[in-house]
């Protein structure tokens, strides 16, 4: 099987980057890229550490990550599962990547920098909801800021309802962790009670 091997082969089977592609990228957030982190509600967190990469999925209501200045962004750290690959990541090395999305857009913005993750009462107390503040926030220095053209979400049809997936054609997390631990964690009594467990622990 051919393979490229080289950063020279992967150019002469490419070509040149299109001059659109070089001058839509920054070094900061501008008014235009704004727009779309206040408007948008998800973004993947991409880390690396020790153990290899990690993407993780982070969400809550649009404008969660929070505009500081043009070089900085706050994320609050929401709620999960208690496994902080992502965060103890950050703390090892600082590289972080952001890919936004913006629900019924095509396009998508992509923020490279490092991070550093703080614990300031007031910082903490400003991300507050429901008079639950979060454990940490991610503060985010920009390095490189780009918006992705819409190719991958016009394939996709992420955004067409006829496109959905029915979740019961899908296996549930209660089975899933029951088929890995023979039975002994999940099943269908994790998948009753985690609608009520994730509404009081949503923030």
């Amino acid at each position: 099987m051919p393979i490229i091997a080289t950063v020279e082969e992967l150019n002469a089977l490419y070509g040149e980057a299109s001059e659109a592609s070089l001058v839509k990228e920054v070094d900061r957030i501008t008014p235009d890229y704004r727009r779309f982190i206040e408007a948008s509600p998800f973004v993947a967190l991409a880390t690396s550490g020790p153990e290899g990469l990690d993407c993780s999925p982070r969400g809550d209501k649009a404008g969660f990550v929070r505009i500081a200045d043009e070089k900085t962004l706050l994320m609050p750290d929401r709620r999960g599962n208690n496994r902080v690959d992502s965060l103890a990541n950050i703390v090892r090395d600082p590289r972080v990547a952001l890919l936004f999305l913006i629900p019924g857009s095509g396009t998508t913005l992509r923020v490279n920098g490092t991070a550093q993750l703080s614990t300031d009462p007031d910082l903490l107390e400003s991300f507050a909801v429901e008079e639950k503040a979060p454990r940490s926030v991610i503060v985010m220095k920009v390095e490189r800021v780009y918006f992705q053209c819409a190719r991958a979400i016009v394939r996709s049809e992420l955004w067409n309802p006829e496109r959905h997936v029915d979740p019961k054609s899908l296996p549930t997390p209660g089975r899933i962790l029951a088929n890995l631990s023979d039975e002994t964690v999940g099943g269908d009594a994790y998948d009753r009670e985690w609608p009520e467990r994730a509404r009081k622990s949503m923030w």
